[in-house]
């Protein structure tokens, strides 16, 4: 049985489901003119959701009809196998190494449509295998096999995996905590993923307190003015 944490699954019409489905709509809508298949989802610290959004993400996709693919390329706090309940003995490190295909990788994750791809064993050197060029080819057979695919990365501002991946994909979310975020921080983590021309196609504003009640997940982010309010003017437009 998935995590508890994945509401899609295990309570999908919950406002917090609806909210994925909204973030899902909105990436969607993101860009009309070229077609984005491959998502970096990132966050500028730890702790702020990245990997929940991702498998969530993940769902929507594949609830609403899509052939979706994650990916868990976080080769130092991998998360992904814990969501779906499965094991990291055999992933992405091998298919870096030569030692297996991606076919040979991909776990069926128990959601029509949704297929993942986990960590495998954890390399002394991360950085070194995401920024290889076998890392870069990955990306494009991968993007050949799915409607969507998610890749979960390690936070932007603590190492350099994120920015070196971001580089490579069509586009990236920034996951940022309400409340827990230090504003800074998230927009260093905006601007080293500017530096490298990603392609932050939103922002995921996550554990917002709604109301002084309910507890959203995930709140849609569309209006400047509140952006401002919370310190985030410096965010796109589009955020998500």
């Amino acid at each position: 049985m998935p995590d508890s944490k994945l509401i899609t699954i295990h309570n999908p019409k919950s406002p917090i489901a609806e909210a994925y489905r909204i973030l899902r709509t909105n990436i969607q809508f993101s860009s009309l003119d070229k077609l984005l298949k491959t998502y970096l989802i990132t966050s500028s610290g730890p702790g702020e959701g990245k990997s929940v959004t991702t498998a969530n993400l993940g769902v929507a996709f594949a609830q609403d009809g899509r052939r979706v693919i994650i990916v868990d390329a976080d080769l130092r706090k991998p998360r992904q196998h814990r969501l779906f309940e499965q094991s990291k003995k055999t992933g992405l490190t091998n298919v870096l190494l030569g030692e297996a295909s991606i076919e040979e990788v991909l776990i069926d994750s128990g959601v029509p449509g949704l297929s993942l791809i986990v960590t495998g064993p954890i390399p002394p050197n991360p950085a070194e295998l995401v920024g290889s060029q076998r890392m870069k080819q990955f990306l494009r057979e991968i993007r050949e096999m799915a409607d969507v695919v998610l890749i979960d990365s390690p936070p932007v501002v603590a190492v350099t995996d994120a920015a070196i991946l971001a580089a490579e994909v069509d586009g990236v979310l920034l996951v940022v905590a309400a409340n827990a975020s230090k504003i800074d921080l998230a927009r260093r983590g905006k601007e080293l993923l500017f530096n490298v021309k990603a392609n932050v196609v939103g922002t995921v504003l996550n554990m917002v307190e709604e109301d002084g009640s309910d507890y959203y997940y995930y709140y849609y982010y569309g209006e400047r003015k509140k952006k401002k309010k919370r310190g985030l003017e410096n965010v796109p437009a589009a955020s998500i």
